[in-house]
């Protein structure tokens, strides 16, 4: 189980690695081309929820990894599954039923390393 918690760690990594440097550096006009509900949001908050992101992300990897505050990587994940309620929420309103499910499974998949990393499969 460790293992498959650490593929699903780096799994979820890297896809909000790469999402949170998209949202945190690409003008706002070129993400609403593939992300429409940016032009429901400031570019200020584009640039946090990506900022967020890639911070998640790298809490993920480098607590456990080099061993130094360990119980950041599940509050990481503890941290990306909130967003992924709040991003479900902002689908929802948006009637996106397909961003709706990607963002369950990545909700899912935050949740299980979560668990797991406070739980029985500790660092």
């Amino acid at each position: 189980m460790n293992v498959f918690l650490w593929i699903v760690q780096a799994l979820l990594a890297l896809m909000f690695a790469m999402a949170g440097v998209m949202k945190s550096s690409q003008p706002k006009e070129k993400l609403v081309e593939k992300l429409p509900w940016v032009a429901d949001f400031s570019t200020g908050t584009v640039r946090f929820i990506g900022i967020v992101e890639f911070a998640a992300a790298l809490g993920l990897i480098l607590p456990a990894a080099t061993g130094i505050a360990p119980v950041l990587t599940p509050v990481a994940a503890t941290g990306l599954a909130v967003v992924m309620v709040l991003a479900i929420v902002v689908h929802a309103r948006r009637k996106e039923p397909s961003a709706i499910g990607f963002n369950t499974v990545l909700l899912i998949l935050a949740v299980l390393v979560a668990w797991g990393r406070f739980g029985p499969y500790s660092f």
